[in-house]
């Protein structure tokens, strides 16, 4: 357990340097959403973006899903209807946060599994995964796929949409929905191998980068690019952005303060 963070079974976390690794840990649910998982996820990941010590995060599943979308068992017993707002909200509980999450999808992907990994900045995929936004084989919907507008497609989202049926990983990064396929075994290492690369870099310059791009989904282009220099206005003038010319023309490795 890290200070601070959850004490719960459903999430597993581990840290490795600046990195936080955060594991879905309901295998014989094959990793289904229930209340205490999406608790646990919102409560880590508000803990995660305020933590000095870590930097970037990783989040896979155990077992042979990645995640299976939301507990319909627990749906059925508590006769849910409309699902209450923050029910889609689950890394962090403002829905936004300041620091990258990779998933590193090692199974299928179905539902609120397929949201999770949509909400992650950038995605790695087991060669075994699968995509599927399933909702329509069982009668529920899917509001939360609007936003795949700036990541798919409208062809290929449609299609997502409303057949329900999954595509492979080597199909989900040929349409852009995630960045690497990679063999199974290398699954976990490969996703903590990129989040090592953005953890070593300069955290106000990743922060600044992130808000940027989320910036540029939302508004048009001459708009987003008056906002990024607004943004990065707190990077060059912090004391990272002297420090890391120093470090170059010093010939070593530079020390990040993230101020």
């Amino acid at each position: 357990m890290l200070d601070g963070y959850p004490d719960t079974e459903v999430l597993h976390l581990e840290q490795r340097g600046h990195v936080l690794i955060a594991t879905l840990n309901r295998p014989g649910q094959r990793n289904a959403l229930n209340a205490e998982l999406r608790e646990a996820l919102r409560d880590t990941f508000d803990r995660f973006d305020t933590d000095d010590d870590l930097r970037c995060a990783v989040l896979t599943g155990n077992g042979k899903a990645f995640c299976a979308g939301g507990d319909l068992k627990e749906m059925a017993d508590t006769q849910m209807a409309v699902p209450p707002e923050n029910s889609f909200i689950m890394l962090g509980s403002k829905g936004r946060l300041t620091k990258p999450v990779i998933g590193a999808v090692n199974g299928f992907a179905m539902a609120g599994g397929f949201l999770l990994a949509q909400n992650c900045d950038l995605a790695i995929a087991s060669d075994e995964a699968t995509f599927a936004i399933s909702e329509v084989k069982r009668g529920r919907g899917a509001p939360w796929a609007v936003p795949l507008i700036s990541m798919l497609p409208k062809r290929i989202l449609m299609e997502l949409l409303v057949t329900g049926e999954p595509i492979g990983a080597h199909r989900a990064y040929e349409v852009g929905l995630i960045n690497r396929v990679v063999p199974a075994d290398e699954l976990l290492e490969s996703a903590v191998a990129m989040a090592e690369v953005i953890a070593g870099n300069a955290p106000l310059s990743v922060w600044a980068s992130k808000q940027a791009v989320e910036v540029a989904t939302e508004v048009g282009q001459s708009a987003a690019l008056a906002a990024a220099h607004q943004i990065f206005y707190r990077v060059y003038t912090s004391q990272d952005a002297a420090e890391g010319p120093r470090a170059f023309a010093e010939k070593r490795k530079p020390v990040w303060t993230g101020h």
